[in-house]
């Protein structure tokens, strides 16, 4: 089960939001490059970036902030970005400037074509993200909740060839609520490919919870607020992650 810290950036800074409201955000840090140093130093397996600005204005919007996070790595942990990433030359550039795998969101679900053919453009690079609100799909930097299923879109999307589903329950996230544990079971057992939990990590209990469903395909969980608010802590969360269902790379 891996543990992966996200780092969203809005306006050059690392901020948190509470239910993706963008009047509802904590800057964490000004230097992206040194948060991203501090998850490198506590030996993260994998780092998620979303750029919430990108996601709100359908266009990458933090270039020299996830350079500078891209740069601090130096290639030795695998990097997925998400938020405005519309396009194909967006995807390249990306690709190009050392991301590991590329999230689409809104694309997914109002440009099916482009999904499928991303994935055959890039495959095993691209990871769909799935927000949802009570089992339905929202879009747009979670601003419009659509009328689309969670599971039966992934299921689409798996059609595609993407490499994982990374599933937010939006009504959560930032809330230290604990995760939606229940609605990613079920969709990680309607699909052959694995899934990331989002949204609410609170402490440990949700570490364990996850673990127990590890057969069934949840395979990570992103960790945002609770590792950045203390309420968990990022080392003793992987190893206890890689006591109860072994280390995973």
């Amino acid at each position: 089960m891996l543990i992966i810290p996200a780092i969203d950036l809005k306006d050059g800074q690392c901020v948190r939001l509470k239910q993706g409201l963008m009047d509802e955000v904590t800057v964490f840090s000004d230097s992206p490059g040194a948060q991203a140093d501090r998850w490198l130093k506590l030996k993260a397996r994998r780092l998620h970036i979303v750029d919430l600005d990108g996601a709100f204005a359908g266009k990458p919007k933090n270039e020299k902030a996830i350079k500078e996070i891209l740069a601090a790595l130096g290639g030795e942990i695998p990097v997925e970005l998400g938020g405005g990433i519309r396009d194909f030359d967006t995807i390249a550039r990306c690709l190009d400037d050392g991301v590991s795998y590329v999230i689409i969101g809104t694309a997914a679900v109002k440009n099916p074509g482009f999904l499928r053919d991303a994935c055959s453009a890039f495959p095993r690079r691209i990871i769909v993200g799935l927000d949802a609100k009570d089992g339905k799909v929202a879009v747009d930097g979670w601003s419009k909740l659509t009328g689309h299923d969670a599971i039966d879109l992934a299921k689409k999307c798996e059609d595609y060839g993407v490499e994982s589903i990374i599933y937010t329950d939006i009504g959560r996230d930032g809330m230290l609520s604990g995760i939606n544990l229940d609605a990613t079971r079920r969709l990680a057992q309607a699909l052959r490919i694995s899934v990331i939990a989002s949204g609410g990590l609170s402490g440990l209990a949700d570490i364990k919870k996850l673990c127990e469903v590890e057969e069934e395909g949840v395979c990570g969980v992103i960790a945002g607020r609770a590792i950045y608010d203390g309420t968990l802590d990022f080392s003793q969360a992987q190893a206890e992650a890689d006591r109860l269902s072994g280390p995973v790379e």
